[in-house]
């Protein structure tokens, strides 16, 4: 699904540079939900924006899904973006004057799919987070549990072959975080590939791996005993 090797990147610095990503190697799985951790200057914002063709590494070796992702134009990378990805925010990033359904609807556009069969398939995955009712509803009259299950249905909507989780509980308080990881968890067991950047320890249990990064490089890497959401919901 994803390989990464010997992936270095840099930002300059005045008269000298910041070496931010020191030779990673990284391999994910169809089907894995991974989470990776690290303090802030590891490099896991860094390394998360490249996977997700934000930014591109200076050297090393990017494939997603047998894909080389390396010297994309703009244009290029967010077809590509809008074919492999699915990105959920902390801050949901909504587009607050766009009621749930469009929303959802949105990455359809760019795959050029007609306003009934994006509608259609918004209400699918509207029903999939358990949200249809509040198709019609704005950002504003939504809570932060809402929201975050909002921008997964969007994140869904084109049917993305990885999901990218960039601190996806970082806003909810715990009981929500939990139902949050309780429905990712639920599209893990249906085959849906998962990357979840956080800093939270039990978040990081809700996955079946932890890698740490430390200074730029992986320190640790290694499958866990999931604990599952449900428990604690």
């Amino acid at each position: 699904m994803l390989k990464i090797n010997q992936l270095h990147k840099s930002y300059p610095i005045g008269d000298s540079s910041l070496h931010v990503l020191k030779g990673i190697d990284l391999e994910v799985n169809s089907g894995e939900m991974v989470a990776i951790m690290g303090s802030s200057g590891s490099g896991k914002s860094t390394l998360l924006n490249i996977i997700g063709m934000l930014d591109e590494a200076d050297s090393g070796d990017y494939i997603l899904d047998g894909v080389p992702i390396k010297n994309l134009t703009e244009k290029k990378a967010a077809v590509y973006r809008n074919k492999f990805l699915g990105f959920i925010f902390q801050s949901f990033n909504l587009i607050n004057y766009k009621n749930a359904l469009e929303n959802v609807a949105l990455p359809l556009y760019y795959q050029g799919l007609n306003r009934k069969e994006r509608q259609e398939k918004a209400k699918f995955h509207l029903q999939k987070v358990g949200l249809l009712e509040w198709a019609h509803h704005l950002p504003s009259e939504l809570s932060g549990g809402q929201k975050q299950r909002i921008a997964i249905a969007r994140a869904l909507a084109a049917d993305p072959k990885l999901l990218l989780a960039d601190e996806p509980t970082g806003a909810l308080d715990t009981k929500t975080s939990y139902e949050i990881m309780e429905f990712l968890q639920q599209l893990n067991d249906e085959g849906k590939t998962i990357l979840i950047v956080t800093h939270e320890e039990d978040i990081a249990e809700m996955c079946k791996r932890v890698v740490r990064l430390r200074d730029g490089i992986i320190e640790e890497d290694k499958k866990v005993n999931q604990v599952r959401a449900s428990q604690y919901v």
